[in-house]
This record gives C-alpha cells, structure tokens and sequence, in this order.
C-alpha cells in the first residue's frame, strides 16, 4: 500500500496544538480531523475501484470539492471567532488540501504510466543551484560544496546524491542529498501578480538546474490578469475553480463573524457555483501524461520522422 504525504493532516494537527487557536475553535478542529479521515478513507475505496481513470476522476474530484466545502464554510466560515479566516492564508489550511489531493490523483489517473519510471510523486525539497563556499585562502573540505534547494509543493522527482572531494582518493568529503524536480508544480488558493512572479523566478532556477524540467502553477481562484505562460518560465497556470477571486470590497465584511453570518448563503453559493473542476484536473492530468510518453530522442528515431 503507497503511503502518500499528508501535508493538510499536519497543518491540521498544529493548529489544533496551537495556543493561538481560541479555545471554542479546538472542537470544530477536531471534527475536521475526523472528517479528513473520512475523506481519505473515501478516495482510498475510489482509488482502488475497478473503473475507467475518467470516472475515478470524477469520484476524486467530487470527494474533494465536499471536503473542501466543509474547510471553507463549518471549519473557518462559521467560526465564531475571526483567528481562522484571518490566519488562513498563513497557516495554509486551504491550499494544503490540493497538495495532500495531487499525489494520489495522479497515482491513480496515471498508474502505469509512474510505475514505468520509478520516480518520487508528491512535495519534495527539490535542487535547484550549486555552489563552493571557499577561497585561495579558505580551502574547504569538497570545495565547501553547497547546494540550493526550494519545497516544492508537489513534485515528480527523482533522488540526487552530490559527493565531493579536494583529493583523488576521497577520503575526506563532503556528501549533499537532494532530489530532482523534473515536473514540479505550486498550488495556490488565489494567485495575484506578486505569486506569479516568484513563481516565475522559481521556474526559471528549476530550469537553469533541469533544463528539461516542466513547471506549473494551480491555483483555485484568479486574482490578477491572465499573462501568456509563453513568455514566462511557467509552462502552465491551471485555474482549478474556472473563477476570478471574490473583490476586496465584498471580502472586507468576511473579517467578522457577524459579517460572515449575514452573507453565509450567498458566500456557499458563490463556492457552489464554482467548484473545484475535474475538466481542469484532466488537461493537468493529460499535460503529465504528454511527458511521461516522450521517447528519448536519438538519431534512427529522427531520420525517421524526418525532423528534430
């Protein structure tokens, strides 16, 4: 049985653990807990179903978006408090749902194709730059053999090992443990302009490092204006909820509880009519698939096309 990283189960348990949470939130917090178990119990029998990877994606998709819709609205919506909703972007309640999602979607959409490759699925602190921290005058151990690395918040990676030496018979060296990002992708709830542009400086040290690798940005909510990912770094920005983000002026009143009970119903039906969209996940899902299919290129395989 694959055991799958559990990033939102973790954030979930620190909050609970948090002196910051006020005292009447813990039980709803643990109810949540509780409802999260369900929910991964649920994928799991969708997982395993015997069905075609279309129809599991739909199942998965559905199950999501429920979970979800029990976050947003019975979790930090209906909290008497203001501590959840106010702190929900730093704690990252939210998005940390998509990243415990992702590996097992694409275990299951994209079975035999990962178990060909043998790879890492799921977040990974992922290399991204080298360097030798030492001088004429400060010799190091490996040269002070360095390395740069960013979390990604999901990946398909392999492991790197990075061994170095100042000598021939390396008896003293310096030993670095990484992994490689060829496809990595950061899920965000809303993405403004700012996100995007450290996404794109991101990506672009991804592919100084792999100059192969793909990199894609998923967010739920659009909160800025859309740029040609041509031009860009990224390869793809996916809008998970086909939306733009609620305005500024219509959230002001969601930083109280009073503000958030007198616009419940128009706020559940605003998440209901933009659910999270499994057409979405698919074209990710087809986009993966495009490069797991890649044949390697060599030169019988380029004279018989006749191109390169």
């Amino acid at each position: 049985m694959t055991a799958y990283p559990t990033p939102h189960l973790e954030k979930l348990r620190a909050i609970f653990d948090s002196d910051k949470l006020p005292p009447n939130d813990k039980v709803q917090v643990k109810r949540t807990i509780e409802y999260y178990e369900q929910w991964i119990k649920e994928m799991a029998i969708i997982m395993e179903a015997n069905e075609p990877a279309a129809i599991l994606l739909q199942k998965m998709v559905q199950a999501l978006n429920t979970y979800r819709l029990h976050v947003d609205i019975d979790l930090i919506f209906d909290s008497q408090n203001d501590w959840l909703y106010r702190e929900k972007g730093q704690i990252k309640l939210d998005n940390s749902v998509i990243e415990e999602f992702l590996p097992r979607l694409i275990h299951t959409c994209l079975k035999a194709e990962i178990s060909q490759i043998g790879a890492e699925i799921g977040p990974v602190n992922a290399f991204s730059a080298i360097w030798f921290d030492s001088s004429l005058l400060k010799p190091e151990i490996g040269g002070g053999l360095n390395l740069r690395s960013k979390d990604q918040d999901f990946a398909i990676s392999r492991p790197l090992y990075i061994k170095a030496s100042d000598t021939p018979d390396f008896k003293q060296t310096v030993t670095k443990v990484s992994h490689l990002a060829y496809v990595a992708a950061e899920c965000k709830t809303n993405l403004d302009k700012t996100m995007f542009q450290e996404a794109c400086a991101t990506a672009g040290d991804l592919k100084s490092a792999i100059p192969g690798a793909k990199y894609f940005l998923l967010c739920e909510w659009l909160d800025m204006p859309p740029i040609s990912s041509d031009i860009t770094p990224v390869d793809k920005v996916y809008i998970l909820r086909k939306a733009k983000r609620i305005n500024a002026n219509r959230r002001r009143v969601f930083s109280t509880f009073r503000g958030r009970q007198a616009t419940r119903d128009s706020y559940v039906e605003f998440l209901s009519q933009h659910p999270i969209s499994a057409k979405v996940f698919a074209m990710f899902i087809e986009e993966i698939r495009h490069l797991l299919k890649n044949e390697t290129l060599d030169e019988q395989t380029a004279l018989e096309r006749g191109y390169f």
